[in-house]
Formats: structure tokens, C-alpha cells, sequence
């Protein structure tokens, strides 16, 4: 007599459903069905999953709804210059650019050694460079490397640190 190929498995989460095991080998046929009962049948998995989706893209949107407003007040405090751009990097770039040059000030005058002199002259630095874009490819840069990234951008000279070039 042939190992059966249809299972009808009770899944965790109390539903009823057959199964073809006609893929697996006789000899694993067995476990899978046990295994399948440890776990929601496939319509409660995709209901789960498909509210966890949603979950965390309600999460995210409040994340970054509050990132924005953070960085929208930070920009009108130190009086930033608006961003350019396509308009769907404007607000990306803003957030941007609050994230680093906050993480620089924390680096370099809270933390580091430079005096809030020397950071004016970095900040007047800051307002000049207006592209949206700028801003969001250095979202990952360390902020003690926006002096350099500054001086780079706004520098006439676009060298590279190559010598044989």
C-alpha cells in the first residue's frame, strides 16, 4: 500500500485544511504534516502578515512624520536655506541634512573641540550647499566629516584625493 499523499493537517490556529504532499518524499511526508500543524494555515498566516505590513508602515510614517517636523523647526531656528530639488527629495533631504549636521555638532563642539566660533563659519558653510540631493547622498556619512564634505562641495577645485590623476 502506497504512503497517502493527501493530509489533512488541524494548524495552530484551529482550521482545518487538506494538503497535497505529493512533492515531498513518502518518508518526509509525515513530518511536514506535523510541522504544518505547528502553524497557521496559510489564509491566518497571510492575514497576520499582510497586518504586520500594515503595522509597520503606519509606524514608519509617524516616524518619519515626526522627523520631519523636527527637522522643519530645526531648519526655521537656525534659519536654513530651503532645500531644491525634485519635490519628492525635498523633504528626504531636509531630514538629511538635520540628521548630519546635528550629528556634527554633537561631534565636533559638544563632544570634540571646536568652539561655537569655529562652528558659525561651518554653519554659513551649511546654508550654501541647497541641493536636495547633496544632502541625501551624505545621509550616511559621520558627522565629522561634514567639514570636508562642505569644503568639497563648495570648493572650485573638484580634484580628487587620486595622484595619478
Amino acid at each position: 500500500m502506497p504512503v497517502k499523499i493527501i493530509w489533512t493537517v488541524i494548524h495552530s490556529c484551529g482550521h482545518e485544511a487538506t494538503h497535497n504532499l505529493s512533492d515531498r518524499a513518502a518518508d518526509r511526508r509525515a513530518g511536514f504534516a506535523r510541522w504544518l500543524a505547528g502553524r497557521a494555515c496559510s489564509d491566518c498566516w497571510k492575514a497576520s502578515r499582510d497586518a504586520d505590513t500594515a503595522g509597520k508602515e503606519q509606524w514608519l510614517a509617524a516616524r518619519r512624520a515626526e522627523e520631519q517636523a523636527a527637522a522643519q523647526e530645526w531648519a526655521e531656528r537656525f534659519d536654513m536655506t530651503p532645500l531644491e530639488g525634485p519635490e519628492r527629495a525635498l523633504d528626504w533631504g531636509e531630514r538629511s541634512r538635520f540628521q548630519l549636521v546635528t550629528a556634527a555638532y554633537t561631534a565636533l563642539v559638544t563632544e570634540g573641540t571646536w568652539s561655537e566660533v569655529d562652528w558659525a563659519v561651518l554653519e554659513e558653510k551649511i546654508r550654501t550647499v541647497t541641493r536636495a540631493g547633496w544632502w541625501i547622498d551624505q545621509r550616511e556619512a559621520e558627522g565629522t566629516d561634514l567639514p570636508e564634505l562642505l569644503d568639497a562641495a563648495t570648493s572650485e577645485d573638484i580634484g580628487t584625493e587620486n595622484p595619478h590623476r
